[in-house]
């Protein structure tokens, strides 16, 4: 039996100003449950854009999202937060909360108005810091991590959270290799574990390791949505680019480079006198 998909959407066009230009228009796609879909584009595409639609904090101007069947309004802002969970790139923390603390605001979905932590929810946050590798940032405060450590933080924030859909805005910008390819195999396992996760990313060797089905994205429209084999293609890429670019294979991994340009047939080398 065939699993629903997680997003299904139709005909979304979103503006920031209704007299603007659309930021994004006329998306029809859909996303697969307990997968790991990449959203791939240059920088200025519409994909954080897009993330906050399917998070439900901006509302289409046309068409429609619905999240497991139903619409996004459907759900109320808790029963969503229960659902769907985002990291963002950077998060500005007005408090001077330590990380042990931060990561504790995972579980407010899930707790009354006065309700206070139980020691399952204390359990959560211990794993989280644990599987991330930051357990020694426990008692550090959040606004002294650097970009990096930051960055896991949120990520753990989001595991304690507990939500079957985890969205992610380039969640590896701010790392450096080893924890990038790190945090590849933690969204790799989440949806080994039954979760979608989705996250954006302008780097195609970021997305090719770990996604299911990639949606190519460009100036606000979609160029493509599918299976990674298709989507990773020397034409597809140097579309989404505006570059011209080849792809190669190294073992497992998809390697993108840039075309050298070759000297012109017209090219006159320069005389000696």
């Amino acid at each position: 039996m065939t699993t629903p998909p997680a997003f299904r959407v139709r005909d979304l066009t979103f503006g920031y100003r209704a007299e603007a230009q659309p930021v994004l228009a006329d998306l029809s796609f859909e996303i697969p449950s307990q997968a790991v879909t990449a959203i791939l584009g240059p920088n200025g595409a519409g994909k954080s854009t897009l993330l906050h639609l399917l998070l439900g904090w901006h509302r289409p101007q046309q068409g429609e999202i619905l999240l497991h069947g139903k619409p996004l309004s459907a759900y109320g802002r808790a029963g969503l937060s229960r659902e769907v969970g985002l990291v963002p790139q950077r998060e500005h923390v007005p408090f001077a909360f330590h990380v042990r603390e931060y990561l504790l605001l995972g579980r407010s979905p899930h707790l009354g108005m006065l309700s206070m932590p139980n020691q399952q929810d204390l359990a959560l946050v211990e794993a989280a810091l644990g599987r991330l590798g930051i357990a020694h940032l426990a008692n550090r405060e959040v606004a002294s991590l650097s970009g990096g450590e930051h960055q896991l933080v949120l990520i753990a924030r989001a595991l304690v959270q507990g939500a079957p859909v985890v969205l992610l805005d380039e969640p590896t910008a701010h790392l450096d290799l080893g924890n990038k390819y790190r945090i590849l195999d933690l969204l790799q396992s989440l949806a080994e574990e039954g979760r979608t996760v989705v996250f954006s990313t302008h780097d195609p060797q970021a997305a090719a390791p770990i996604a299911d089905h990639i949606l190519l994205l460009r100036s606000g429209q979609l160029l493509f949505t599918g299976d990674p084999t298709q989507a990773l293609t020397a034409e597809r890429l140097s579309a989404l680019y505006a570059t011209p670019l080849q792809v190669a294979q190294w073992g497992k991994h998809t390697v993108v480079l840039p075309v050298k340009p070759t000297p012109s047939d017209n090219t006159t080398a320069p005389q000696m006198e």
